[in-house]
This record gives structure tokens, C-alpha cells and sequence, in this order.
């Protein structure tokens, strides 16, 4: 059989037509995912370990996925900006990873009901096309503030907090109720940086602490600057945020909290690709693994050290809660009788410091 040159051109002609339109089907065919971050992926804390979870969810799908993300995206009109395009852009799923993202994602929601949004840490579920999930940090900072509790010397320990919202004020008064546990002695000092990632202003804020006395760093911020700071002043103990910071182990980091969002988001892009997603409030804690706590180091005592591990493993079972009674609030009126522990509703909204920390909650 012979074929003229027109024919053949033909037939070449609709080969790659039938291999364009099949590269495009398998582009279709994939779950576009995307994320906003707060700060760079190279902080070495929060986004860090977001941008981890993206690349598990790249290595777990491999193919079936496409994952985007813009990092360093300020709260406020600029992340709606950021996440029009994504859902413009064909993503079928995007994860917003900050508290202030939370009335941005909802805005963006009602215009692209086929997208699929989940918020990090916020409360706000105004469309069924969005969920809300969060950690129990506050689980870790209790085992911080036993460490800290029983390894300050001058009784002063320092929080860098970032915003005074209930999520920081829960950690805060979860670190200071374990801490005077151990310590009645124990005194708080707080500065409030006003945002989540700034290492000048981080530095600024443990230098600060350093000065007033504190020998244990705290920090809800997300970069390693405190780290670096008290590895320069000496002799003071640190625990990573969000990430394990191990840079900076076995001193002056003894231990810190991580954030494991991989097994999270693994399984709502799977949800996704499955048709089963559906909106909902994720609060994980140390149990089902969304809080993890790095190894602590040989610079805490042993005894102590078994001892964080045995509160850790408390946690995990739920056989201890961190906010167990008796516990009343800064002016002395109770929350919480003998033996009650803080519901949800309470912790979500808490607002308050307990009985003891001697500074006010701005406004």
C-alpha cells in the first residue's frame, strides 16, 4: 500500500492532534492544589512545615496532582488578590494557612463554589465549600512549660507572642499553668511582636526578655531569630516553633513544637479526587499526630525529661487534658472546679489569662 505526501501530512496531522488532546485530558485529569503562605517557605518554622505538607502531598499522588503556592502573602486584601487567581487559575483545592487569611477565604468561597477551600486555625465556615483546621498547640506548651518550669533559674521566663487572639492566649496560659505547677515561683514576662514572621522584631523581642532577666524563651512567631538570639546571650533555653528548629540542639533548643500538616492534607486532596469532601472543623492534637514534639535534648535533667514524656503520653491517650481544674482566670474568679476540663467552646474562644500571670491582653 503507497501513500501520497498529503495523506501521510494527514494522518501525521491527526496523530498530533489525538496527543495534544490526550495531554491536555491528563492535565485536566489532575487535582490542581494550591497554597498561601503567610511567610517564605525557608522561615524554618510555620510555613516551613506547610510547605512540607505540600511535598508529601506531591510525593504521595505523584501525577495525579499539581501543587502551587504563593509564600509571604500579607493578611488582608492581597491574599484575596492571591487566591482569585489560584481558583481563576483552575485549582480545585486551595489551603489558606493563616488566622488573618480567615474572611479573605470565605469572600473568595462565595465566588467559586467549585473550589474547594480549607482555612488554617480559623473558625469561619460561611459556605459549604469550606472547612477549618487547626492543632492543639496548646497540648505542647504544656509539656514546654513543665520543661521550662523546672529548668529557669532566675524564675522569669519570656513569650514572644504575635497577635492576641485565642489561639496565643491559649498557648500562653497553657505554659504558664504547667510551668508554676512545677515552679510557683514562676514569673511570665510577655511581648507581643504583632506578627508571625519578622526576625528583626523577633530578635528585638528576646533581647528584650533577655535584659528583663528571662533565662527560658517561649515564642508563637515564626522564625529562628529567638533561637539565634539566646544562642548569643548564653545561657538560655529556647523551644522550637511550629518546626523543630535542630539547628540550633541540644542548647539552646531543648525540645519544640512540630506541626505535621502532611497526613492532613494527604488525605482532603484524596477526598477531593474521591468526590467525598465535605465541609468540616479538624482540631488535632498530640494523639492523632498533628503536634509532634521534637526530641528533647540532654540538656534537660532526666528526671524532668521522663517526666515530659510521661505528660506527652498522657495527652496522647487522653487520660490528662492541659486545662484541668482547679484553674481560675486573672482576677481570681474560677473556670474551672476540681477535676473539670475546658470543653472546645471554651478554648476556642478564650480570652483571658489565669490566675497568676501578672500583664494585660491587649486590645
Amino acid at each position: 500500500m503507497t501513500f501520497t505526501k498529503r495523506a501521510v501530512a494527514k494522518m501525521l496531522g491527526g496523530a498530533m492532534l489525538a496527543a495534544g488532546l490526550a495531554t491536555a485530558a491528563a492535565a485536566q485529569d489532575k487535582t490542581k492544589v494550591g497554597f498561601v503562605y503567610v511567610g517564605p517557605v525557608g522561615d524554618g518554622g510555620w510555613t516551613y512545615e506547610h510547605n512540607k505538607g505540600r511535598l508529601a502531598v506531591e510525593e504521595h499522588f505523584g501525577d495525579a496532582v499539581e501543587t502551587v503556592f504563593v509564600e509571604s502573602v500579607a493578611e488582608g486584601p492581597d491574599s484575596e488578590r492571591v487566591m482569585t487567581q489560584m481558583a481563576l487559575d483552575g485549582a480545585d483545592l486551595i489551603f489558606t494557612t493563616s488566622f488573618g487569611y480567615m474572611d479573605a477565604t470565605n469572600n473568595v468561597a462565595a465566588k467559586f463554589p467549585d473550589v474547594k477551600f480549607e482555612h488554617a486555625t480559623g473558625y469561619k465556615r460561611l459556605h459549604p465549600n469550606v472547612s477549618t483546621y487547626s492543632a492543639r498547640f496548646y497540648e505542647g506548651r504544656a509539656i514546654q512549660g513543665h520543661i521550662a518550669g523546672k529548668m529557669t533559674e532566675s524564675n522569669i521566663i519570656g513569650y514572644i507572642a504575635s497577635y492576641p487572639i485565642p489561639e496565643v492566649i491559649r498557648g500562653i496560659n497553657s505554659a504558664f499553668i504547667h510551668a508554676q505547677k512545677v515552679n510557683p515561683d514562676v514569673e511570665f514576662k510577655i511581648v507581643w511582636a504583632y506578627t508571625w514572621f519578622d526576625p528583626a522584631k523577633e530578635a528585638d523581642a528576646a533581647k528584650v526578655l533577655i535584659d528583663q532577666g528571662a533565662d527560658v524563651i517561649l515564642q508563637h512567631t515564626d522564625s529562628t531569630a529567638p533561637q539565634a538570639a539566646a544562642q548569643e546571650a548564653g545561657n538560655v533555653v529556647t523551644f522550637g516553633q511550629a518546626s523543630d528548629m535542630a539547628q540550633y540542639a541540644p542548647f539552646p533548643r531543648v525540645s519544640s513544637i512540630i506541626d505535621d500538616w502532611a497526613p492532613y492534607y494527604i488525605d482532603r486532596v484524596q477526598a477531593v479526587m474521591d468526590g467525598t469532601w465535605e465541609s468540616m472543623d479538624t482540631w488535632d492534637g498530640i494523639g492523632p499526630g498533628m503536634v509532634g514534639i521534637g526530641e528533647i535534648s540532654d540538656a534537660v535533667p532526666a528526671d524532668v525529661k521522663a517526666e515530659a514524656l510521661a505528660m506527652k503520653a498522657s495527652l496522647a491517650d487522653g487520660s490528662y487534658h492541659a486545662f484541668t481544674g482547679p484553674l481560675s482566670k486573672q482576677d481570681g474568679a474560677q473556670f474551672l472546679a476540681e477535676g473539670e476540663t475546658a470543653d472546645d467552646g471554651m478554648l476556642a474562644g478564650m480570652n483571658f489569662y489565669v490566675e497568676g500571670i501578672d500583664a494585660e491582653i491587649p486590645q
